[in-house]
């Protein structure tokens, strides 16, 4: 056995204090940036205390965020589990912001902060700043500006209007945030504090000013022919440019009733929405990356004799909690891990650049024995999602590791039937299975607006595009189309049609919710 060299200890024991902390970091950050290569944002850490932590669990993670009364709710709910000790606290919690701010549970061992550090503050924050979503949706220098904007606008908002007039909006516009998200459009980049200051002013004036009795005057004379109709109903398209997959931007653009206020706090949660809207389509990846990072660290620092044999154990044993996958049969078994898989991955890339086989070689013919891991891994960090991330880099080594199989679950059949494996014939198509389940497009509604006659009887119709003959849960779309109508003032109609056939499976309104 090789001998470690002879270092000083960069902490010694569970304790720790700042001069500790800063002393841990510049360890992390020489090996993170100088020997991986990573690029991040500035980093800003701070201490908090497991109910400041349970706090931010309850406002969707963010510093800074509106008060609304179901962030309370789970705040209660996550306490009573936590005091009962059926729930833990995550160790650390980590914002997409420029800086990169970065919360240590202050309860946390100094092991525990030392991975927490590698885990959050470099490799969360690495994938933050280089992956191709976050670059495309989500702006980490205005965030923090605007969510702060956006906190004192709606306290404004309930001052002047009242609370339940502001948290009837704040219920349907969060009953809605799936759908206001712009999945193909790129979303306009958050104002300044100067524009925002510029924003607040008008809208104030166009609170004082504002008429939208134009909007709701008839057409005079009487009804067209079909021709017409038609004829109409294609310019209407064309004007408000529908179809319109963000139900949010729709409703606030468009809405004959909403008050210039009320259309300001859609946006607002529109913002949030969006800004969350990467991170739902990379959680393996993202996950992979930071335990990938604090794994290769830790590891590194123990190989510098800058951590002890007992700290490391303490490390280890965290880790192997964090990337555990029960089995498919284990009672504590829920699905994927996206730490496991992610992880998993991550080294077996490094295998394969480093040490592959001939299996690896034919599946892997680009990266098979280049050398270059960190720079591959670095590349598959920058320009993938998890969906494309599984389809061109699980290979039939982990597939066979983590014994994977398919199902064919039809719903005219009696009985599931296992279609593919982990042998030749069947790695293929356990991969593009497993990759599709972490496709969003192909997971979640896709409901559109599809026309409205503002001159009309100004009934908003929307459509459902039905995949694989799924359709919405009949409680859930009427309460729903009850919220959209409460934004919209009028009846709101939804037709669910198959895809492959185009038929109209079915057919509700917001009068029969």
């Amino acid at each position: 056995m090789a001998k470690r060299p002879v270092s000083s200890l960069l902490f010694d024991g569970s304790e720790w204090n700042f001069a500790t902390l800063s002393r841990v970091y510049d360890a992390i950050d020489a090996i993170a940036i100088d020997e991986m290569g990573l690029n991040v944002y500035p980093n800003q850490i701070e201490v908090i205390s497991s109910e400041q932590m349970l706090d931010a669990y309850s406002s969707v993670g963010m510093p800074l965020m509106y008060q609304h009364w179901s962030f309370g709710k789970r705040f209660v709910f996550e306490s009573q589990l936590y005091q009962k000790g059926y729930r833990g606290l995550a160790y650390e919690l980590v914002i997409n912001s420029n800086p990169c701010i970065t919360y240590l549970m202050e309860e946390n061992t100094m092991p525990m902060q030392a991975l927490v550090t590698a885990h959050a503050a470099f490799g969360h924050n690495h994938f933050f700043k280089n992956n191709y979503l976050f670059r495309q949706w989500t702006d980490a220098s205005g965030i923090l500006s605007y969510m702060d904007f956006a906190k004192k606008y709606i306290a404004k908002c309930e001052e002047r209007h009242g609370l339940n007039a502001v948290e009837q909006v704040l219920d349907s516009a969060h009953a809605l945030q799936d759908h206001g998200v712009f999945h193909y459009r790129r979303p306009p980049r958050l104002s300044s504090a100067k524009e925002m200051e510029r924003a607040r002013e008008r809208l104030e004036y166009e609170e004082q000013t504002y008429s939208d009795l134009w909007r709701t005057l008839p057409m005079a004379g009487g009804s067209s022919g079909t021709e017409e109709a038609e004829r109409e109903a294609l310019e209407r398209t064309k004007v408000l440019n529908l179809p319109e997959e963000n139900l949010l931007y729709f409703l606030e653009k468009h809405s004959l009733i909403l008050e210039p206020w009320q259309r300001e706090i859609l946006r607002i949660v529109r913002v949030v929405a969006q800004y969350f809207y990467p991170q739902i389509q990379t959680k393996v990846m993202n996950e992979g990356c930071a335990t990938f990072v604090h794994y290769s660290i830790i590891n590194r620092l123990f190989d510098q004799g800058q951590i002890s044999e007992g700290a490391m154990l303490e490390l280890l044993s965290s880790h192997a909690n964090v990337v555990f996958q029960p089995s498919f049969d284990d009672t504590r078994f829920s699905g994927i891990n996206p730490y496991a898989l992610g992880f998993a991955m991550m080294q077996d890339i490094k295998r394969i650049c480093t040490e592959p086989t001939q299996e690896d070689r034919d599946w892997f013919p680009g990266i098979s024995g280049n050398g270059n891991w960190m720079g591959t891994l670095i590349d598959a960090w920058e320009n993938h999602r998890d969906e494309s991330f599984i389809l061109q880099y699980l290979s039939p080594a982990l597939i066979r590791k983590f014994r994977l199989f398919r199902l064919s679950d039809h719903a005219t059949n009696k009985f599931c039937e296992v279609t593919s494996i982990h042998n030749e014939q069947g790695y293929a198509a356990v991969r593009a299975a497993l990759a599709g389940n972490y496709d969003l497009a192909a997971n979640r509604p896709d409901i559109q607006v599809v026309d409205v006659d503002l001159l009309g009887d100004r009934q908003l119709r929307l459509k459902h595009v039905i995949k694989n003959g799924i359709l919405l849960e009949e409680n859930n779309r009427g309460a729903t189309l009850a919220h959209i109508s409460r934004l919209w003032g009028y009846e709101v109609s939804l037709a669910g049609i198959d895809v492959s056939t185009g038929k109209v499976l079915y057919e509700c309104s917001s009068t029969q919710a």
